[in-house]
């Protein structure tokens, strides 16, 4: 530690994000990217957009949370924007909780939590998955408040909207945010539920469904009130968070539904396909309603497939944390790749038999 470093700076961990392999060759299924390019008007739109960087970008983002509100079927008033879900979540943190009673969020999930929770000193509670990694909807009763993904990360587990009811009905007094990045692989939104529940925040992002990793643009859902105490947050901070590229390619990828309802239904294709394969290899695989599967093998360490994968060229991602150091994470990507990924499995499997 620096002697110059503030208290802030010296109680964080930093979250460590995924490999980001700069070599030839590499097989990518350890970031949960979108396999498929945007849609292709994104980049015309981004070129048009790039005629105005002279200019700052629109620090309200006007006509990406109309485009977002219509898809939504919401008002733009419900809708905020900002550089990643990331950000949407770093400013939920400092807008919603607080030094006081505990938030609440699953043992195993993002990795993200338990870091703004350090980073912004918001005490938490790690709430323990089921042995089949369920929630124990119970136990998020009576918090501070509440964070978890839907589906689950890394586990990809969807938690039926009938639980997620149930826990807003158990935190009446505190804000309750639904983390959705895998939402479009899954089943119904959270999203429904915010005319009911003016506690309730639906956090997105544009980079997995999307295919717009690249462009950093996450935005969030929620009743006028919770959306007023982000942009407080934000234009506290920054007020032009999201560029006008970005505004202006997020915008062009949520006005071609065809185009994102074709490649979602390519990976929820491809995801049901890899899952069977990967159990004919021997893996017991969660179920999963993202763009990515969690597995584990019987007779073979998780660590051990991991280097081996990297040592093919092929990423995949190991946590190695307690409860799910048996398992890997495996994003789903197009059918060549998935292909070229049981091959190698098989080879490696059949090396250690």
């Amino acid at each position: 530690m620096n002697r110059f470093w503030s208290e802030m700076a010296r109680r964080t961990e930093p979250y460590v994000p995924g490999e980001q392999l700069n070599r030839a060759g590499i097989i990518k299924l350890n970031t949960n990217e979108n396999p498929y390019p945007p849609a292709p008007r994104v980049t015309e739109a981004i070129l048009e957009a790039a005629q105005g960087l002279r200019l700052y970008p629109s620090p309200t983002a006007d006509s990406l949370r109309r485009v977002i509100a219509d898809t939504e079927g919401l008002g733009p008033e419900q809708v905020f924007t900002a550089n990643g879900s990331d950000e949407v979540l770093a400013f939920s943190f400092m807008a919603f909780f607080g030094p006081g009673k505990a938030i609440r969020f699953p043992d195993v999930s993002y990795s993200f939590y338990p870091v703004y929770s350090n980073l912004f000193g918001v005490p938490f509670e790690e709430v323990p998955l089921r042995d089949d990694f369920s929630l124990d909807i119970e136990d998020f009763s009576g918090a501070g408040g509440v964070i978890l993904p839907n589906p689950n990360a890394p586990t990809g587990i969807y938690e039926p909207l009938d639980g997620i009811r149930r826990i807003l009905e158990g935190n009446p007094d505190c804000v309750v945010i639904i983390d959705e990045a895998y939402i479009d692989f899954a089943g119904p939104s959270a999203a429904t539920l915010i005319s009911e529940f003016d506690n309730l925040l639906v956090v997105r992002t544009t980079s997995k469904s999307r295919s717009l990793a690249g462009l950093r643009v996450g935005y969030a859902l929620g009743h006028p009130g919770l959306i007023e105490g982000l942009v407080r947050i934000k234009d506290s901070f920054n007020s032009y968070t999201t560029d006008r590229l970005a505004q202006a390619g997020a915008e062009a990828a949520f006005r071609d539904m065809a185009y994102f309802e074709e490649t979602t239904a390519k990976i929820v294709a491809t995801r049901g396909r890899s899952a069977m394969r990967l159990a004919e290899l021997g893996f017991t695989v969660l179920p999963s309603s993202a763009n990515f599967l969690f597995c584990t093998h019987p007779q073979t360490d998780a660590g051990t497939l991991y280097e081996e994968l990297k040592s093919r060229n092929i990423l995949v991602r190991h946590f190695g944390k307690p409860r799910i150091k048996d398992f890997l994470r495996i994003t789903v990507g197009t059918d060549e790749e998935m292909d070229k990924l049981f091959g190698a499995l098989e080879e490696i499997l059949n090396d250690f038999k």
